[in-house]
């Protein structure tokens, strides 16, 4: 069992920036797929950015590249997601997901989930 507790939402103008943390617990943290999706009101969850599974490599969604890092200290067993450059319409929760997944974009896909954290841009 793996346990993710996400933190660092919050309210930001547009132009700013946030950093989230994921801190995972239970299981081997390095051995997992480690993603973030986001999830705005009455839409689907949507893929934002990822670790994959065997070689560590780092994934984007397009709406995200070159904005938003994804990083890991696998000491602290914790992920990060740093936002750059926010939007309106970055306005979401976003969640942390774990997973023995190769097809990081999926949510579906993973196995564990945080609770999420809200994430709101404000003009």
């Amino acid at each position: 069992q793996v346990q993710l507790v996400e933190s660092g939402g919050g309210l930001v103008q547009s132009g700013g920036s946030l950093r989230l943390s994921c801190a995972a617990s239970g299981r081997t943290f390095s051995n997992f797929a480690m993603g973030w999706f986001r999830q705005a009101p009455g839409k689907d969850r949507e893929f934002v950015a990822a670790f994959t599974w065997r070689n560590g490599n780092t994934v984007y969604a397009d709406s995200v590249k070159g904005r938003f890092t994804i990083s890991r200290d696998n000491a602290k067993n914790t992920m990060y997601l740093q936002m750059n450059s926010l939007k309106l319409e970055d306005t979401a929760v976003y969640f942390c997901a774990a997973g023995y997944t190769i097809v990081v974009s999926r949510a579906s896909t993973y196995d564990y989930w945080g609770q999420g954290t809200q994430v709101t841009v404000s003009s």
